[in-house]
């Protein structure tokens, strides 16, 4: 078992909220999205990638190399979010707060 454990399972906590926010996109979510040009037809992606991306971070609590893979992959993710904000010009607090802070987040800066 992986100790710490709680930064595995509070981050995917936050997958899980996020997930959910994303099945019909909140407001600075879908502004976000529409900022960055991330096509429409990949938004009911998200749900299940975040879903998918919690449940890896929760039975990685047991099993070592799913964490890391799991945790490197969420690190990729957001690492995209990023290039994408840049690539859109999108330097203000979306970048900011929804990319750069969860990239750094997910890669255990606590």
């Amino acid at each position: 078992m992986i100790q710490p454990w709680w930064p595995l399972a509070g981050l995917a906590v936050i997958h899980l909220a996020d997930a959910a926010m994303c099945l019909k996109p909140v407001g600075f979510i879908r502004d976000c999205l529409r900022d960055v040009g991330f096509p429409r037809r990949f938004w009911p992606v998200l749900p299940l990638l975040k879903t998918v991306t919690a449940a890896g971070l929760v039975a990685g609590i047991w099993v070592t190399t799913l964490a890391v893979l799991t945790s490197a992959a969420v690190v990729c993710y957001f690492l995209t979010a990023i290039g994408m904000h840049i690539r859109a010009r999108d330097l203000g607090r979306n970048l900011f707060l929804n990319a750069a802070g969860q990239c750094w987040w997910s890669r255990g800066g606590v």
